[in-house]
């Protein structure tokens, strides 16, 4: 018995123990601000609950005025127009009386002058019945082209010279051609160099137009 006292007893004690150890333990948590007081304990687990908020009303906006119709002003009664009687001057039988004046002349624009008359044309130039070789005193053959030469060229040519007043040639053109442009250039280029004398009529020069031909042949052929 004695000794189931004892361990109770020994149990007591150690529960005691524990007890005040907790105690100081938790003296000094309070005491260091560990452990909150009860009342800020109590604070932490507060919740402010927020009033639902109030829904606005809604505005209302009032309907548009109906605009007043525009009075139309009514322009005043035009004015009665007063006719105004001129006083015409009485003109008696014996007051004189001048006459208008006559009324201007014009004088009518003077006349263009005639235009002089036009140049008379020029007349058609002479042909000549014959070559023009018998009128021109100074002529030269033309010369045979080189290559034509070489290429064995030959044919007939025939010219159509116009001379003016003085005999001299101004204007030449083939009739007939050789059937080398080399041979014709040959012909054109000697009877531009050639001196002829004019022809006649009535005594006087005057243009003309002659043929001359011109024919190129090699030797010994």
């Amino acid at each position: 018995m004695n000794v189931l006292r004892r361990v109770s007893w020994d149990r007591t004690a150690g529960l005691l123990l524990v007890v005040a150890l907790h105690g100081v333990v938790l003296y000094g948590l309070w005491a260091a601000r560990v452990i909150p007081p009860p009342t800020a304990a109590m604070t932490l687990f507060v919740n402010l609950i927020e009033p639902a908020p109030i829904p606005p009303k809604p505005s209302v906006t009032p309907p548009p005025r109906p605009a007043k119709p525009l009075k139309r002003e009514t322009p005043p009664p035009p004015e009665p127009h007063h006719h105004l009687a001129a006083n015409t001057p009485v003109v008696s039988p014996t007051d004189a009386v001048e006459p208008p004046p006559p009324p201007a002349v014009t004088e009518a624009p003077p006349e263009p002058a005639p235009l002089p008359p036009a140049p008379p044309a020029p007349p058609e130039p002479v042909t000549l019945g014959t070559e023009l070789a018998l009128t021109c005193p100074e002529r030269s053959p033309p010369a045979y082209p080189p290559l034509a030469r070489r290429l064995g060229e030959t044919g007939k040519v025939v010219l159509r010279v116009e001379l003016d007043e003085t005999g001299h040639v101004v204007r030449a053109g083939v009739l007939a051609s050789s059937g080398s442009h080399r041979l014709d250039a040959a012909a054109l280029a000697a009877v531009r160099t050639w001196r002829c004398n004019p022809a006649q009529r009535d005594g006087q020069a005057v243009r003309s137009v002659a043929t001359q031909p011109f024919n190129f042949t090699l030797e010994g052929r």
